[in-house]
């Protein structure tokens, strides 16, 4: 490392240990003060108005500024929303960013974890077994029934996230859902947030964030038992066209959109 580098980076590591130290802080202060109002606030959509104001107060607080492009995209009536997976911060920016109407679907680890599990309960989010089967399956129909009683979700379809940049397969639990329900189903791609806290960093970073919503999409009755998988790769395809970042899957999997080139196409490391 040249030395001009070398004084660069020690210059950078205080603020840098400032920043992490200024933002854990944050996170504690407004994170302890929404569990109290979700500890106490009756009704669900209250409790989700409270964690919203709470998820964007922390991101301003954090020097996280937050932008969301074509808002207009998402349906007034029932929807469901299907998004990348890149930093543990996506569910604080989708909170922030989305009407209180919408309830989570997460992968059951995060109801184990005491601080996390307590406040997406009284949110009213959906978790879902990935490695028992039979719960699995138990949760797939649980949170199917509530899509057909007019709940609006979010999924992370990939499930989960990976240190390299790029997209994972897409399981079909919101596309299921999605056509179930006979509603729109809103692709949506989130920019920032793996740069503001990496998977491979426990140091976050300022700096802004985007979430952009891309035109919602609805299953083709003409394809019949294969309407779920249709729509899963078009909702797919769209947002890897928008996220720029590589295809993930390895070609058997889930079809690369036309024109994505080939060597694109990476096998995910594991964290």
């Amino acid at each position: 490392m040249s030395t001009p580098s070398r004084t660069r980076s020690l210059l950078l590591a205080p603020a840098r240990l400032g920043y992490a130290l200024w933002t854990l802080l944050a996170f504690l202060a407004v994170g302890l003060t929404a569990l109290l109002l979700l500890i106490v606030l009756p009704g669900v959509e209250r409790r989700r108005r409270a964690a919203r104001l709470a998820a964007r107060s922390f991101l301003r607080l954090a020097g996280l500024p937050l932008t969301v492009r074509f808002p207009e995209r998402l349906p007034a009536a029932q929807c469901v929303v299907v998004c990348n997976h890149a930093s543990y911060l996506d569910g604080i920016v989708l909170t922030a960013a989305l009407p209180p109407r919408f309830a989570f679907v997460i992968k059951r680890e995060m109801a184990r974890v005491p601080f996390a599990g307590a406040v997406l309960r009284r949110l009213g989010s959906e978790f879902v077994e990935r490695f028992d089967r039979q719960r699995g399956a138990s949760d797939a129909r649980r949170v199917l029934r509530n899509a057909t009683q007019g709940h609006s979700l979010v999924f992370f379809p990939e499930g989960t996230f990976t240190r390299t940049p790029g997209l994972l397969k897409f399981h079909t639990g919101a596309f299921a859902s999605a056509r179930r329900a006979d509603c729109p189903l809103v692709p949506a791609v989130l920019r920032g947030t793996r740069r503001a806290l990496p998977p491979s960093s426990a140091l976050p970073r300022p700096g802004p964030l985007e979430m952009e919503l891309l035109p919602a999409l609805t299953a083709d009755p003409a394809a019949g038992e294969h309407a779920v998988p249709e729509l899963r790769d078009r909702a797919r395809a769209a947002i890897l066209a928008a996220l720029g970042e590589p295809d993930l899957t390895c070609c058997d999997d889930t079809d690369r959109p036309p024109g994505t080139a080939p060597a694109r196409s990476a096998r995910a490391s594991r964290p």
